[in-house]
This record gives C-alpha cells, structure tokens and sequence, in this order.
C-alpha cells in the first residue's frame, strides 16, 4: 500500500535528521576545542557561550524532530488501524481516507525536511562562526605580535635616548671644564704679561 511510500519517506528523512543531528555535534565539538586553543579568556568565552547557545538549538530541534516523528508513526498506525476496523465500508470512504492520510503524511514529511533544513543551516551557521571567530583570532594574535615587536623597538629607542641624554651631560660638563681651562689659561698669561711682578 501507499504507507510503505510514505514510511520510506519518512525513514529517509529520520535518517536525514540523524545526519545533521550528527553533523551539528561535531561543529559543536570542533567549536568547543577551538575555544580551548584561545589564548584570551574574552575571545574563549564567546566561542563557548555560542557553542552552548548552538547546542541549545540542537536539542530543540531534535525535540521537535523527534515529536513530529512520532507524530507519524501515530498518524499512520491510527489510519492503518481505521481502515482494518473499517474493513468492508464503500470505496469512496476508503478514497476519503487514502488522501487523508497522504495529506497527512505529507504534511508530517514537510514538517520533518524543515526541522531537517533548520538543522543545516545550524550547522552552516556554526561554520560560519568558527571560521569568523578563527579569523579575528589570527588577527588579535598578529596585531598582539606586532605590539610585542613595537615594544621592543620602543624599548631600544628610550635606552639610545638615556645614553645620548648622557652623553650630552658628559660633552657639556666636558666643554665647561676646557672652558674653565681656556680663561684660566688666559688669565695666567694676561697676569704674567701685564704683571710680571707679581
């Protein structure tokens, strides 16, 4: 009959829920041991606090896959259990209830590709996270690298500055000491030309 049409479908698409379900759990994995390897607290907190927010999701749809799917099974053993209760009734009853159940069925796998499709953009969305979050993880570490390197260029100019600062001391204090020299050899000689009696 046509329920073995609709349990393939279903099946396939528990076995498409199963997949993403798998999938998300891993993204969820992978996000937590990248926020591990995050040298800021900041940075592994937001990884973690995405990671749970992600995780949450993942549990309500699979609450809500998981309810659907029941839903169907019941739908279907209801529908099965009425047509064999039903047995002998007029053929246009049992074509009233055939498009019911499809109708229903369909609906039930509708229901179920779109938790399936909320799954995988999860999944996509947790991706997309891990690799902008990866990004300005590079970025942090390479500006923090650059900064260690100004430092200490910065550094090795303030230690030419202090010798130079030094250095200027000692020429002044030199200079003022040939200064002093200079008069005080100019004096002599002014003294013993102009008063060579004393």
């Amino acid at each position: 009959m046509f329920w073995a049409a609709d349990s393939a479908d279903g099946s396939e698409c528990h076995g498409e829920g199963k997949v993403q379900s798998v999938k998300t759990e891993n993204t969820g994995e992978d996000m937590e041991q990248m926020a591990k390897e995050q040298d800021r607290e900041t940075d592994k907190q937001a990884i973690l606090s995405e990671t749970e927010g992600h995780r949450k999701q993942m549990l309500s749809n699979q609450m809500a896959w998981r309810k659907a799917n029941l839903a169907s099974k019941l739908a279907i053993d209801n529908l099965e259990k009425d047509e064999l209760l039903q047995g002998g009734d007029s053929l246009r009853q049992r074509k009233a209830t055939k498009e019911s159940l499809v109708q229903t069925s369909s609906d039930i796998t509708e229901s179920l590709m779109g938790i399936s499709r909320m799954m995988a953009q999860q999944v996509q969305q947790s991706k997309e996270t891990i690799g902008t979050l990866a990004t300005s993880s590079r970025t942090v570490q390479e500006t923090n690298d650059e900064f260690k390197s100004m430092t200490g260029t910065i550094h090795l100019g303030r230690k030419l500055i202090l010798k130079y600062n030094r250095r200027e001391l000692t020429d002044k204090l030199l200079i003022f000491l040939a200064l002093a020299l200079f008069l005080a050899t100019v004096l002599y000689i002014l003294k013993k030309r102009l008063f060579p009696f004393i």
